[in-house]
């Protein structure tokens, strides 16, 4: 899981590479693809970046054409950002070779095999959300008032 994990992450640096930006606006760029239209501050929660970061984040995305800010039509002091469309697919083409190598492996699985696999897959997404929320707790708490973690055996 570990070595599929930074693999992952190099495979996007690679895209990022390509791409011709930054590996962290891609990750910023793909959670606006997941989220969809947001404002700065929901982007900079999501992501646990400052404002000022995010608005760095936004103004090189933009500067790309990867993305557009939009005033809302009800509230015009608010922006939200939004993907552009056509930009994140030629973005999303780089993703293809991938696509085809996982399509390729999933192709040699049952489909009960493949319900279990999407399970585990939801199932970890989760345990990693609830594990990101903990581990993001402790920024509040000053590094020498922190509980000590502890590591339990994994059973095999």
């Amino acid at each position: 899981m570990r070595r599929s994990s930074a693999q992952g992450v190099l495979y996007g640096q690679t895209v990022a590479n390509v791409a011709g930006i930054a590996n962290s606006d891609l990750e910023c760029m793909d959670i606006l693809y997941l989220e969809g239209r947001v404002t700065a501050g929901r982007l900079a929660e999501v992501t646990g970046l400052t404002t000022g970061a995010i608005t760095g984040v936004v103004d090189r995305l933009e500067k790309a054409g990867l993305v557009r800010r939009e005033r809302d039509e009800k509230d015009r002091r608010k922006v939200f950002i939004s993907v552009v469309p056509e930009k994140a697919m030629k973005i999303g083409e780089l993703y293809v070779p991938m696509q085809q190598a996982m399509e390729k492996v999933f192709g040699a699985y049952s489909d009960e095999e493949l319900r279990l696999l999407l399970r585990f897959a939801n199932e970890g997404y989760k345990g990693v959300l609830t594990a990101t929320e903990a581990l993001k707790s402790l920024l509040d708490t000053p590094p020498e008032k922190r509980p000590a973690l502890k590591l339990k055996k994994l059973r095999r």
